[in-house]
């Protein structure tokens, strides 16, 4: 692939590596949470209770956590093009596997396979885009990148609100079509300068399956606790199996001479303490709208496309101001805007703690999404440069992968712990509950990013103006 260009105008390759990027990494976020506002008519079709919802949410994010690290070492490995162009056939296949399933069991195994398929998108994409741009001009393409990705977690309950009321929640899932369809040719005409980044690339297969079985154990014992019980040898079982596993994964990947998580990554010190907060701020950010979309439906009674049209304030900021962010991130340094934005948006969401019955969503809700929403927007693309920038660009695709997936694992774990933090009901001091969590993790996420960040050495700031 061609040198990227460091300023200037984007060229016409560039604009479509933007736009396919873009749009790829959004369908796999936006279904890591589209079905959140659809749970409520799943259930009333096809049974399950809390369980289950989680299921619809976590086996998505299960597979996709356990298979986007494989996924950008297949990425360096054979072109990050052709890994879109297969993701992306599997990504609409599986989607209609899901719009079709006839109960619970066949919707969750569908969405544990979308996943997988979701996970041959996020890292190839973000790596295309590193490939191709440099400088203020990266940090930029990233702040687009992230505004619409990071607002996939947001727009996800409104489109999937709106489809519920007013067609059916299994459009949710074939709606996934209309994109494939679009972007396919437009991955074919790129395909020419397609090249793989790295050489040498292997795949992992013994840290696939050892991180497969340690998250799927892991998970299924947070979310089955809460129905069978610590003490049930069906939740302890899978729970030491798990740990177990992810130890035995992290000591397979020390030894391994071609490991798909090179533990070296995490000398680097703002990739590993930008992961740290990832894990924190992505935890926080799908743990509240996954007990929030539950909360303004179940017990606020509101419609979902009403319920989706209160999360709006949110999305609205994110698309107006990430690449603004980002761009300011690319002149400055992403230090500040990493500790400061944070801790915004954890504050934001303590305003859901004056939340009363009966619902009053403009004293309460409005403001708590507002802040946090101004917060999540100055995070999102500075969080995201730091990271990658910090990485050899022909390791894109794995360093792609790891921040990837620690953001969707991070989601996962908390997502598998709502029942822990809800408790057997989801009421109003339930969601006073989780707003407090996850305000903490948010505001640990900033704390770490204050503490450990570094700002980018004067010389690249040189080097960007020489240019």
């Amino acid at each position: 692939m061609r040198a990227p260009l460091v300023a200037g105008r984007m060229d016409a390759l560039q604009r479509q590596v933007l736009l396919v990027a873009t749009l790829a990494s959004f369908m796999a976020f936006l279904d890591g949470s589209v079905a959140s506002l659809a749970l409520p008519a799943i259930s009333r079709e096809l049974g399950g209770g809390l369980s289950a919802q989680q299921w619809v949410v976590d086996g998505y994010m299960l597979s996709l956590g356990a298979l986007i690290l494989v996924a950008g070492s297949l990425s360096d490995l054979f072109g990050r093009v052709r890994i879109l162009q297969w993701g992306m056939i599997a990504f609409a296949a599986t989607s209609v596997l899901c719009g079709v399933a006839p109960n619970d069991g066949v919707l969750i195994v569908g969405r544990i396979l979308q996943g997988a398929a979701g996970a041959l998108l996020v890292p190839s994409s973000l790596a295309l885009i590193i490939s191709n741009f440099a400088g203020a001009a990266q940090s930029k393409a990233i702040g687009t990148w992230t505004a619409w990705t990071g607002a996939s977690n947001i727009i996800a309950p409104l489109l999937g609100g709106g489809l519920v009321d007013l067609l059916s929640w299994r459009l949710v899932f074939f709606i996934n079509v209309v994109p494939v369809i679009f972007a396919l040719p437009v991955l074919a005409r790129m395909r020419g300068s397609d090249v793989p980044a790295a050489a040498g690339v292997r795949i992992d297969i013994w840290g696939t399956v050892l991180i497969a079985l340690g998250l799927g154990g892991t998970v299924y014992a947070l979310i089955e606790q809460s129905t069978f019980g610590w003490n049930s040898a069906g939740v302890l079982v899978p729970l030491l199996g798990g740990l177990l596993a992810l130890a035995g994964f992290l000591v397979h990947e020390s030894r391994t001479a071609k490991p798909m998580l090179p533990l070296s990554l995490f000398k680097i010190r703002n990739f590993s303490v930008g992961n740290v907060a990832t894990w924190l701020i992505y935890g926080a950010l799908s743990f509240i709208f996954f007990i929030l979309g539950l909360y303004l439906q179940q017990i606020g009674k509101l419609p979902a496309t009403v319920a989706g049209l209160a999360m709006l304030p949110s999305t609205l900021l994110l698309l107006a101001l990430s690449a603004v962010f980002g761009a300011w991130a690319g002149r400055r340094g992403p230090r500040f805007l990493m500790a400061a934005g944070p801790m915004v948006a954890g504050l934001g969401l303590l305003f859901l703690i004056m939340v009363r019955e009966p619902l009053n969503y403009w004293t309460s809700v409005f403001p708590a999404l507002l802040i946090f929403g101004l917060g999540l927007a100055a995070t999102v693309a500075p969080l995201t440069s730091a990271i990658l920038g910090a990485v050899d660009p022909a390791r894109a695709g794995v360093g792609s992968a790891v921040n990837n997936a620690v953001s969707r694992v991070a989601g996962l774990v908390t997502v598998a712990c709502a029942g822990v933090v809800v408790g057997p009901l989801l009421d109003t001091a339930a969601l006073h509950r989780s707003a407090i969590v996850a305000a903490a993790l948010l505001i640990g996420g900033g704390l770490v990013s204050a503490w450990g960040i570094r700002n980018p050495a004067p010389q690249v700031a040189l080097g960007k103006r020489a240019s």
